[in-house]
Parts: structure tokens; C-alpha cells; sequence
């Protein structure tokens, strides 16, 4: 049986240069999907032709859109880069291209060429999880979120709040403090469990 290695990190996508190559029904998928997680990340997408909706929701939102074919001067101050085009040409260029240049690559629906896998999210307020089948089914990655956004209180926002004020008044050493906290949160899980 095989093990997801992969790393779960949260990235601060509003202070990164992020690319993607495509304006087609994929690349909309791909910036729907950052867009919803994180509506101030920094997007510039790349493509000769746009689809409406992809042009509706880059002016939502302060996405650039540069129209033009791949060349890998783009590339130039990214962080990220995902290749999102019908060509697998292309997609593969950018690939090659990113990994020269040390750049984080996704090429959609291409899981042997990616760096990383844009999984399910589930956010409430400032909680949010994220869900990875390592790229084998986004559908079942679809149906986990779906299953914690109906499980997870809304107000879960409110405890983190709560809990954060706590946590800056508590007097002590760090193990002290790490052991209070401990013990609060402890209850949240008891309870569940009861």
C-alpha cells in the first residue's frame, strides 16, 4: 500500500508571484480554486485567448492577464507557476522551464509533473484545513470537504478567537503554557467522543 509523503504547508499566496499558463476552462478551474482560498493572492495568467469567465473573475480580483504565447521570460520573479494549457507541448515546456529555475510547477491533470497538488480546503474564519488524496482522487477530495464544511460548526471562528485571547494571558514557562492549552482543548475532543 502506498503512503501520501506529501508536506502540508500554507502558503502566504498574497506576498508570492503566482502563474498560470492557460485561459481555457482549466485555467479557470485552477484560479477559481486559489481565489477562493486566498481572494488577494498575487495572479498573473497567461494566455492567447481568454474565456469570459476567466476575464470576469480576474477583474474581481486584481489578477493580471497578459495575452500572448508561453516564452519563459514569464517566468521572471515567479514563485509558483502552474501550466494549465491544452497543449501538452506547453505544458511540458513550462515544466522543463520551472524546473530549471528552481520554480514550484503543477501541470494539471498531470500528477508525475507537479511539485505539488492543489487539494480540498475546507475554511472557517481563520481555521482552515486541507484535504490530499496525493493526487489519485480529486473526487473523493471534493467529498471530504464537503463532509467537514457540514461537520465543522461555523462558529469554530469564535473559540480560535476566544482561545487565542487566552493563550496571550497565560503567566508561565512555554511548557506550562503549552500544558493549559492542553488541557482546554482537551475537552473539545472529549466531548465529541462522549
Amino acid at each position: 500500500m502506498s503512503k501520501n509523503e506529501l508536506y502540508p504547508i500554507f502558503l502566504k499566496v498574497s506576498e508570492l508571484n503566482i502563474l498560470i499558463v492557460g485561459g481555457g476552462n482549466v485555467g479557470l478551474e485552477k484560479l477559481t480554486f486559489l481565489l477562493k482560498s486566498s481572494p488577494n493572492a498575487k495572479v498573473t495568467v497567461l494566455s492567447k485567448i481568454f474565456i469570459p469567465d476567466l476575464i470576469n473573475l480576474a477583474q474581481k480580483h486584481d489578477v493580471e492577464t497578459v495575452t500572448g504565447s508561453y516564452n519563459d521570460s514569464i517566468l521572471r520573479d515567479k514563485h509558483i507557476v502552474i501550466a494549465a494549457t491544452d497543449s501538452i507541448k506547453v505544458n511540458l515546456q513550462v515544466h522543463g522551464d520551472c524546473k530549471e529555475r528552481n520554480i514550484l510547477i503543477n501541470v494539471a491533470d498531470n500528477p508525475s509533473y507537479c511539485d505539488f497538488y492543489m487539494g480540498s480546503i475546507v475554511t472557517k474564519g481563520n481555521i482552515k484545513l486541507a484535504i490530499s488524496t496525493n493526487g489519485k482522487s480529486p473526487t473523493m477530495a471534493k467529498r471530504l470537504r464537503q463532509f467537514f464544511e457540514d461537520v465543522i460548526p461555523d462558529d469554530i471562528n469564535l473559540l480560535s478567537e476566544n482561545l487565542n485571547m487566552y493563550r496571550k494571558k497565560i503567566k508561565g514557562s512555554f511548557e506550562e503554557k503549552v500544558k493549559r492549552m492542553n488541557d482546554i482543548t482537551k475537552d473539545m475532543i472529549d466531548k465529541k467522543l462522549s
